[in-house]
């Protein structure tokens, strides 16, 4: 969704000016990808991140298809492809996600692969389109089993960016490490996944838990301490966004009025020293999450509504 006509689609949409043309580009783009990802699957191999995930591949794409007006075949298609991707797979005498990761989540090589956790590009994402998609009655066979597979993941691996085969050996899962609370990797993109997967499945305890998440990360200093930047991706903007779009759906949104307005004076604070003009990582994004409004739809790009 972040490249070519894809990226195109999503601006034009966002200002109700999206064309067949576009549109049928996308398309295109979206069924090669499905036939690319059924014959690595028939291969019998493990995908790559940009396979599956929001910015490079069939989830961002999912993403993209949920903002059309009027409902896509194709969309249901790419849901059922990304629930495919809850079931185990058998490769090289062990069980795996079938989401796992052979090369590392740079593209390095990486002895045993991983499992990614995070929105921008590991099941995080997955599972916010299936949960937005569920939101609003689009349903595939296998969707709600697929959201709790995902969402039981997160709980036992989602407080570190990423996973390793010995750590998912291991008999107990891994403790958390001191990393940066951003949406792309940290805990606060991953706590609105499970959010939209509670609401989506009803489950209130879970969405509880969820949101508990996201104002325990953001009353810690030391979590705050580790934000370097202003952006969308993985700066302020991006906390802010994640922290009202949580609120709006909580039953007790006023818990979330105190960091709103920290996240806001801190953004307001550390915008200006971006270097980039961008969406993404810098000043553009970093604006529109200042700004506060939503009538675009502009934040469904990160999958957060």
């Amino acid at each position: 969704m972040f490249h070519g006509a894809p990226a195109l689609e999503f601006v034009l949409n966002c200002v109700r000016q999206g064309g067949r043309e576009v549109r049928d580009a996308v398309d295109g783009i979206v069924t090669a990808r499905l036939a690319a990802a059924r014959r690595r699957q028939a291969s019998g191999t493990l995908p790559h991140l940009a396979e599956f995930d929001l910015i490079r591949g069939l989830g961002g794409l999912g993403a993209l298809l949920l903002t059309r007006d009027t409902p896509s075949p194709l969309l249901e298609e790419v849901l059922a492809y990304l629930v495919s991707l809850s079931r185990p797979v058998r490769i090289g005498g062990r069980t795996l996600p079938g989401w796992w990761a052979e090369a590392g989540p740079g593209g390095e090589e990486m002895a045993g692969g991983h499992g990614n956790n995070g929105v921008a590009h590991g099941i995080a994402g997955p599972l916010a389109v299936l949960s937005l998609a569920a939101r609003r009655g689009v349903q595939v066979p296998g969707q709600h089993d697929a959201i709790e597979v995902f969402s039981h993941w997160l709980d036992r691996y989602g407080c570190r960016y990423w996973i390793t085969r010995d750590q998912m050996s291991a008999p107990e899962p891994p403790k958390p490490a001191p990393a940066r609370p951003s949406w792309c990797y940290g805990q606060l993109g991953v706590a609105r996944a499970q959010q939209l997967a509670a609401i989506a499945l009803g489950h209130q305890a879970r969405r509880l838990v969820a949101e508990n998440m996201i104002t325990c990360t953001l009353a810690d200093p030391d979590n705050l301490g580790r934000v370097s930047d202003a952006s969308l991706c993985h700066g302020w903007a991006g906390l802010l966004a994640v922290t009202r779009a949580v609120a709006d759906d909580s039953a007790a949104p006023n818990r979330f009025t105190p960091l709103i307005d920290d996240l806001t004076a801190r953004l307001a604070v550390d915008l200006d020293r971006l270097s980039k003009p961008g969406f993404m990582e810098g000043r553009a994004g970093a604006h529109l999450a200042l700004d506060g409004t939503n009538i675009t739809g502009w934040t469904r790009a990160l999958l957060i509504t």
